[in-house]
C-alpha cells in the first residue's frame, strides 16, 4: 500500500473554499494511486470561533480549571474541524472514517497540555485503508495509557501528521498551509524573499527553532527519524512546495547547487541577562533556571561572565531568581536574535566575518553570539531586528536566482 499523510492547518480548513481546494489535493493523491491519512488542525485561528486559542479564551477569568480539563476542552477544535471536513469528503462520494488521536492508535505520556507521543498503534488506520477508505484523524491530540486524553502542545497538528507518517511508513507527508513553502526570509520583513525547492532536515529546524513558523520542528525531528520526506505546501496551489529530506543536496529549479547559507530567521521580544564576577556559579544559575520552568537560550559561558538570553516576559523573574542567589544581574530588554541557517556553512572560512561586516556596514552592534555546525546567532537590539534581516538577507544574496 502506498501511503501519504496530509495535514491541513488552520487555516486551510477554516472556510468552505478552503475545505474544497483541501479535498481537491486528497483526490489527486488518490488518483496518483495513494491511499490518503488526513490530519487536521482546528479551524481558523485565534478569534475564529473554534480555534484552538479562541476556545482557551472560554477560561479567561477561571481559576479552577486543570490541565486535563483545558485538554478536554482544546481538543474539541480538531474534532468539529475533523468531523465537518470529512461531511465536505463524504459530500463528494468518497467513503470516510474519522478517528480521534487515541483511536488511531497514538499513545502519549501522561503530560497534559504538552504530552510527548510514545507509540502508535496504527491498526485501525490501516484497516480503513485497506477498505478504501479514507482516513481523517484530529491532530494535536492522543491519550495516556490508562485512556486520558492528552494535547501535544503547540505545532501538536504537525508531530500527529509526521508520527503517522513514520508509523505506517508513508511515501511522504504533506504539510499544506497558507505559504507556498518554505522562504528565504519572512516575507513580510524582506519583500525579496524566495521560496526554496529543497532544504535538509536539520536546516528547517534551526529555522522553526529561530523563529519560521511553517512547521514544528519537533515533527520535522520525528521524520528524520526514520528519512520521510515533508513537502511544506500551499492549500490554493498544486505546487510542490519546499521538499525537506536528509539530503544535504540543494536544489534551484532542479539544478544542483552550492550555497553557504539559505535562510535568515529572527525571534523578538528577547531579554539579555548577565552575570558577572570571579568564579560564577554557573551550574546553580541554570538548576535554577530549570527548577522554574524559565527556557535559557544563546548561552555564553567565560571564568568572568555567564551571559543568556530568555523571553521578554518571563526577564522580572529570572532576575528575581539570580538577586536571591546573591547575584547582581545586567538586565538588556528589547533584543532579537536573528539568525543564519544554511548546512553549506560547516567548516567554510569567512562566514562570520560576512555576518560581522554586514551588520557594521548597518552600524548594528553584536550584542552576543553563537554558532553550530549549520546555524550562526547573532542578538541586536530590537530596533535593529529588521534592518538585520535584511542586511544578512543580502550579504548572502538569498534574493537571487541561484544557479
Amino acid at each position: 500500500m502506498r501511503i501519504v499523510v496530509q495535514k491541513f492547518g488552520g487555516t486551510s480548513v477554516a472556510t468552505p473554499e478552503s475545505r474544497l481546494a483541501a479535498a481537491s489535493h486528497i483526490e489527486r493523491a488518490r488518483s496518483d494511486g495513494y491511499s490518503v491519512v488526513v490530519v487536521v488542525s482546528a479551524m481558523g485561528r485565534r478569534g475564529d470561533p473554534y480555534a484552538t486559542d479562541s476556545l482557551l479564551s472560554l477560561l479567561d477569568g477561571t481559576d479552577g480549571v486543570a490541565k486535563r480539563e483545558a485538554d478536554l476542552l482544546m481538543a474539541c477544535g480538531e474534532t468539529i474541524s475533523a468531523v465537518v471536513f470529512a461531511g465536505v469528503l463524504r459530500s463528494r462520494g468518497h467513503a470516510v472514517t474519522v478517528l480521534t488521536g487515541a483511536q488511531a492508535g497514538i499513545v502519549t505520556n501522561g503530560e497534559f497540555g504538552n504530552a510527548r507521543i510514545v507509540d502508535i498503534r496504527p491498526d485501525h488506520i490501516l484497516a480503513k485503508l485497506n477498505e478504501g477508505q479514507i482516513v481523517v484523524v484530529t491532530g494535536f491530540q492522543g491519550a495516556d495509557e490508562t485512556g486520558e486524553l492528552t494535547t501535544l502542545g503547540r505545532g501538536g497538528s504537525d508531530t500527529t501528521a509526521t508520527a503517522l507518517g513514520v508509523a505506517l511508513s508513508a511515501e511522504v507527508v504533506d504539510i499544506f498551509t497558507d505559504v507556498s513553502g518554505i522562504m528565504t526570509a519572512d516575507p513580510r520583513i524582506v519583500k525579496e524573499a524566495r521560496q526554496l525547492e529543497q532544504v535538509t532536515y536539520n536546516e528547517i529546524c534551526n529555522l522553526a527553532y529561530q523563529g519560521a513558523k511553517v512547521i514544528h520542528p519537533r515533527a520535522v525531528e520525528i521524520a528524520m527519524q526514520r528519512n520521510i520526506p515533508i513537502r511544506v505546501r500551499s492549500t490554493h496551489s498544486e505546487d510542490l512546495g519546499t521538499l525537506v529530506t536528509q539530503s544535504a543536496h540543494q536544489l534551484e529549479h532542479g539544478a544542483l547547487v552550492n550555497q553557504n547559507a539559505w535562510g535568515i530567521a529572527h525571534t523578538a521580544n528577547v531579554a539579555q541577562i548577565r552575570v558577572e564576577g570571579e568564579g560564577v556559579g554557573t551550574s546553580s544559575i541554570f538548576a535554577l533556571m530549570a527548577e522554574r520552568g524559565i527556557s535559557v537560550d544563546l548561552i555564553s559561558v567565560t571564568p568572568q561572565q555567564v551571559a543568556f538570553t530568555v523571553a521578554d516576559e518571563v526577564a522580572d523573574v529570572a532576575i528575581r531568581l539570580l538577586d536571591e542567589l546573591g547575584y547582581q544581574p545586567q538586565l538588556r530588554r528589547n533584543c532579537a536574535k536573528v539568525s543564519v541557517v544554511g548546512a553549506g556553512m560547516t567548516g567554510v572560512p569567512g562566514v562570520m566575518a560576512r555576518i560581522v561586516t554586514a551588520l557594521a556596514q548597518e552600524k548594528i552592534e553584536i550584542l552576543q553570539s553563537a554558532d553550530s555546525h549549520t546555524t550562526i546567532w547573532v542578538l541586536v537590539d530590537g530596533s535593529h531586528m529588521v534592518a538585520a534581516v535584511r542586511a544578512l538577507h543580502r550579504s548572502f544574496c538569498l534574493a537571487a536566482a541561484m544557479v
